[in-house]
């Protein structure tokens, strides 16, 4: 891996540290890899070959050494990106495409969570002769596309699904709890309240009990998990706080396909027919969005947009990038990648990632390297291997 640092452009000041033996390794990997520098270098590294079917779901596990694949071929696979190959491949026991896969944490990769179009969450343990065998956890009515994992626990995750509902897993129960059922502030004094239908959920890394939801309407909700009891007849949907672009709040004409939360407890929004949004948190509207006190436009912080890739057909992610989260990553139905500062929004590097859509991004958990997939049925690799820095192309205004 040394050649991904090769030629590493405004990174000379940090590799002649590194060389006089006054930078750290780790806190030297950390510094390069948020250089931009190295963001204009990065280019295809490789290609993971072997699903039968459009790639929906990649995740690296906890050392960086594994990534784990789902397909619509109903497969799931391990491969060692570093060469190219398939270490491990496994029938998930899904009726339909899968959407998520990840590994749970301290469980050294023999235990994966998965969820799909069936509205199954299954488990598979991989067993010492690297047999797997796969169980059904949970259901949901309708699509199940993502699930949150608690960091650090071996036994703890939550999904959502179309139907509405959030559920929390616990691996030593023999059960699933239903939290609450996310429903429409539009009609919350309404006994047979609309649904929310649930694409995303998130946990944030940096206090764990809150967790972020959006799905089919404009609202990010946050939710404490300590006001939860696991019997769901007495828990309601009562969010703490919301966030939305002030020019949204009431349009009901656009929905959210991907969150993620930085380090700094921030929290990124990606719409479909919109752009994307970063908020602080101090932006958000508070439990009740719609009841909240008018405030002057002109005292508002606005959130952070970036802007430039185009989401409608598919349901995107969203990921920040970089040591400490200094950039921005998405997909975009021209079959391109999009990477923006974190801080200003700036554009640094656009390159095609997919003949069609591109519509997962999967950093590396400490290098400058990243996993993506999308319509074609391969996993793509990219990595600072260009020797030189690479200009954002010549036609950008009319890459979507």
């Amino acid at each position: 891996m040394k050649s991904l640092f090769k030629d590493a452009g405004d990174g000379f000041a940090e590799l002649q540290k590194r060389e006089m033996g006054l930078s750290q390794c780790r806190s030297f990997t950390r510094r390069i890899s948020a250089s931009e520098d190295i963001m204009k270098r990065i280019d295809l590294y490789g290609k993971l070959i072997g699903h039968e079917g459009c790639v929906n779901a990649v995740e690296f596990d906890s050392t960086g050494d594994l990534l784990v694949s789902g397909s619509d071929d109903l497969h799931v696979k391990f491969w060692n990106w570093e060469t190219s190959t398939e270490k491990l491949s496994y029938p998930s026991g899904h009726m339909d495409n899968i959407f998520q896969t990840k590994f749970m944490p301290f469980t050294d990769r023999q235990k994966i969570i998965t969820s799909a179009g069936d509205g199954q969450v299954r488990l598979g343990l991989v067993s010492e002769n690297s047999r797997v065998n796969t169980k059904m956890l949970g259901k949901h009515r309708g699509s199940v596309y993502k699930l949150a994992v608690e960091p650090g626990s071996p036994h703890v995750f939550f999904s959502c699904g179309l139907d509405g509902f959030v559920q929390h897993f616990d691996l030593r129960s023999s059960a699933a709890a239903k939290l609450f059922r996310c429903s429409s502030f539009m009609e919350s004094n309404n006994q047979h309240s609309t649904s929310i239908g649930l694409n995303a959920i998130v946990i944030d890394p940096r206090n764990p009990n809150y967790f972020a939801l959006g799905g089919s309407d404009e609202y990010a909700r946050v939710y404490d998990i300590r006001k939860y009891q696991r019997d769901s007849s007495s828990s309601i949907d009562k969010p703490v706080n919301t966030f939305c672009p002030r020019h949204l709040v009431k349009t009901n004409n656009v929905h959210i396909t991907g969150l993620a939360y930085s380090h700094r407890s921030e929290l990124l929004v990606s719409y479909n027919d919109e752009l994307i949004y970063l908020f602080e948190k101090n932006m958000g509207l508070g439990p009740s969005p719609l009841s909240g006190p008018s405030e002057d436009p002109e005292k508002v912080e606005e959130a952070q947009v970036y802007r430039g890739h185009r989401n409608s057909k598919t349901y995107k992610g969203v990921s920040f990038f970089g040591p400490n989260d200094e950039y921005v990553m998405s997909g975009s139905d021209c079959g391109h990648i999009f990477i923006w500062k974190r801080k200003g929004g700036k554009l640094v590097r656009v390159m095609v990632g997919d003949m069609q859509t591109v519509n997962q991004l999967e950093p590396h958990p400490f290098l400058p390297f990243f996993a993506t997939c999308g319509i074609e049925k391969n996993v793509k690799l990219w990595a600072p291997i260009a020797t030189d820095t690479l200009p954002l192309p010549d036609n950008i205004n009319e890459v979507n």
